[in-house]
């Protein structure tokens, strides 16, 4: 069982790796399972409060998670003035120099949740239609098409923590290293506010995923990614 929703980025997209820095990092090409876990959670707190958010908690981790990608994508590529804790005064922020990547994709994005063998609760209809922004603060998305529940995950979507690994993929993708979350994260884990350390490798952990992307263009400043389905 799988609900799939349309959603178009409306700001550029941004979202580093786990291992990135804050002055560093490549942009990842497609929102992970983490950050759409995360997303959905945060929808969840603001519509219907803390205790139906823990509540809801454990489907929402358990999730498996697709995605169908636009034709093409371009990544800029920049360095930007940043402000950052000082090394020498406690409490005092020093200027830097930060190197950023940020996305433009040709068209939206189709997103698919499927809770295994079970059924989705109406509340996750809902939950999916709210979703504005993925990624960093001010990644905005506007859904475009209403969710939809279909029995089989159509062609052309990737799933980005299959159970069982990415058993099939073009060897002429890019590869992606994405986070998700792990069966060990309990909701103390995901709330921020709790205090609870998140792990690296234990709560959160990381999925190696073959996009169906290729380089087609590349410069100092940007690069092109053409989906390989858009060959001719």
């Amino acid at each position: 069982m799988w609900l799939i929703a349309e959603y178009e980025p409306t700001t550029l997209y941004s979202l580093k790796p786990a291992s990135a820095t804050s002055s560093g990092g490549k942009t990842l090409l497609a929102p992970t399972p983490f950050a759409l876990k995360m997303a959905l959670l945060d929808v969840v707190f603001r519509s219907a409060g803390a205790m139906q958010a823990e509540a809801r908690w454990p489907l929402i981790r358990d999730l498996t998670v697709a995605v169908q990608l636009p034709h093409h994508a371009v990544v800029t590529q920049l360095f930007t003035r940043i402000l950052k804790p000082s090394r020498s005064a406690k409490g005092l922020l020093d200027r830097s120099i930060g190197y950023r990547e940020y996305v433009h994709f040709s068209g939206p994005w189709a997103l698919a949740f499927s809770p295994g063998s079970e059924e989705l609760p109406p509340w996750f209809y809902e939950t999916a239609t709210c979703l504005h922004y993925l990624g960093k603060r001010g990644d905005f998305v506007q859904l475009t098409q209403m969710p939809q529940v279909q029995a089989e995950l159509p062609g052309g979507f990737v799933q980005l923590n299959p159970p069982e690994g990415q058993a099939v993929f073009d060897i002429r993708g890019t590869l992606q290293l994405l986070d998700d979350c792990g069966p060990r994260m309990t909701f103390a884990h995901a709330d921020i506010y709790s205090g609870t350390a998140v792990g690296l490798g234990r709560e959160r952990i990381l999925r190696p995923v073959v996009l169906p992307y290729r380089v087609t263009r590349t410069s100092k400043s940007y690069t092109l990614y053409e989906h390989l389905n858009s060959e001719s």
